[in-house]
């Protein structure tokens, strides 16, 4: 499909993290756009601030007249659903119409690419990266599944560059459309079995993936990921928190005041006194592969350390929104058993000696029915729980799945139940010592909220 004849770009979907990316690329290649969401956010009110129109109904008079199948692309978001009377209009009247990962995977190939994968972490490494890369010599364009407090955005555009880093979402297969001229695979963990069914099969389509790296190209896979894919051409470098068997690996590491000093390990010898000022030890490792991809496409080992130095973290990642003498709040995203299990294990490191309350909100009705018993393993680690409803997203209810599936094999016994909507009432009565908020829905809306209260305690 050729961008050039595209005079107005629809979101269906707009407020969504990789849309609203989208979005924003096409308002500043002086397309006209606009879109539909289904409740104002912080990212829409940025958006409308920038000059897009952005609609809260499925009214379809409200799309601009102007908009017509013959110069008009329409994206859209798995989230919104066949039935929604926008898509029904966009379908009947012909309009092209096509998946957030194929337009991203058209500006994408169109650049050297170097795609994060995995499902844990893309986010984390992939604006570490976009931050090491943006500092140095070579620059580089991105597209992130989060917003970086360097940049205050998920997108990143520098027209000078010829680099384009990006998330590869395994959801749907979307990564399938990139073909990368580097990747990173993170973490290969079953997830979206609504989609795959079985681990065997998601790690087949991660397979499919690497296959997809460009010849002469580089991939670099977390130390002990297992996976068959076409090598051919291809040179495959392996990266770890401290294995000194990979290729590229932290050692020398130190713990003070919640922060890591370290080494930083590549084929090539070592740099010392790396810093980072982002907590938790699985930031480490993010950084180890963040620095390879760097490293690999051309920037000294020098300027990734002065890079890391100054990294500030993602909003919503290990994201550090309140701390006085007496409380400290942490919003993370959180959605998975091992992610709950990274945080919580973190924050009890940095906070060895504080009673630490959870609130979570599980995602999916069909991640919730598949790792019922991990999730409540996880939480079980938690000094206190407050369990929400689930976020369904796109999905329909399942008959016999709700949070008390979770709820109920919690071994913990400070353990409550709450609607969202009575959570920050809740919360004004509760001894609060640190609180950590966790989820991948619409618990993002709460944070502000949130930390006003926490100041007034």
């Amino acid at each position: 499909m050729n961008l050039n004849s595209i005079h107005n770009v629809y979101f269906l979907g707009i407020g969504g993290i990789g849309m609203s990316a989208l979005a924003k690329y096409f308002h500043a290649h002086n397309k006209h756009v606009a879109g539909y969401d289904l409740t104002p956010s912080a990212i829409t009110h940025e958006l409308e601030d920038i000059g897009i129109k952005v609609h809260y109904s499925e009214d379809i008079s409200l799309i601009p007249a102007d908009f017509k199948p013959t110069d008009t692309l329409v994206v859209r978001t798995p989230a919104v659903p066949d039935e929604h009377s926008g898509f029904v209009y966009f379908k009947q009247e012909s309009f092209k119409i096509r998946k957030r990962a194929e337009v991203l995977g058209i500006l994408f190939n169109a650049k050297r690419g170097i795609a994060v994968a995995g499902t844990h972490g893309k986010t984390s490494v992939s604006s570490m990266l976009t931050h090491i890369m943006h500092l140095s010599s070579l620059g580089c364009n991105a597209f992130l599944g989060g917003i970086s407090k360097n940049l205050q955005s998920n997108l990143l555009i520098n027209e000078k560059s010829d680099w384009l880093v990006a998330e590869a979402d395994e959801f749907d297969r979307s990564f399938l459309q990139l073909f990368p001229e580097m990747a990173l695979v993170t973490w290969i963990d079953a997830d979206h079995l609504d989609i795959y069914k079985t681990k065997s099969e998601i790690v087949k389509a991660f397979g499919e993936f690497l296959s997809r790296v460009n010849n002469n190209g580089n991939i670099v896979l977390k130390h002990d990921i297992k996976i068959s894919f076409n090598k051919s051409g291809k040179t495959v470098f392996t990266y770890s928190f401290d294995n000194p068997k990979s290729d590229f690996h932290a050692s020398d590491i130190q713990f003070n005041s919640g922060r890591y000093q370290f080494s930083l390990n590549t084929p090539r010898g070592k740099t010392e006194g790396v810093t980072l000022t982002q907590p938790g030890q699985t930031n480490v490792e993010n950084a180890v592969g963040a620095a390879s991809l760097a490293y690999l496409a051309g920037v000294e080992t020098e300027r990734i350390s002065e890079a890391l130095s100054s990294y500030k973290g993602v909003k919503r990642r290990f994201d550090i929104r309140f701390e006085s003498p007496k409380i400290t709040y942490i919003d993370d995203y959180a959605h998975h058993p091992r992610e709950l299990d990274a945080i919580i294990g973190s924050v009890k490191k940095l906070y060895p000696d504080r009673k630490i309350t959870g609130v979570f909100q599980p995602h999916l009705f069909s991640r919730t029915r598949d790792f019922a018993a991990e999730f409540a393993r996880s939480l079980s680690k938690l000094d206190e729980l407050i369990l929400l409803d689930i976020y369904p997203a796109r999905e329909k209810p399942i008959e016999g799945v709700s949070s008390a599936i979770i709820y109920n094999e919690v071994r913990n016994n400070a353990k409550s139940m709450c609607k969202k909507e009575e959570l920050i009432e809740g919360l004004k009565n509760k001894d609060i010592d640190v609180l950590l908020t966790m989820g991948a829905g619409d618990i993002d809306r709460y944070p502000d909220v949130i930390t006003k209260i926490l100041r007034e305690k």
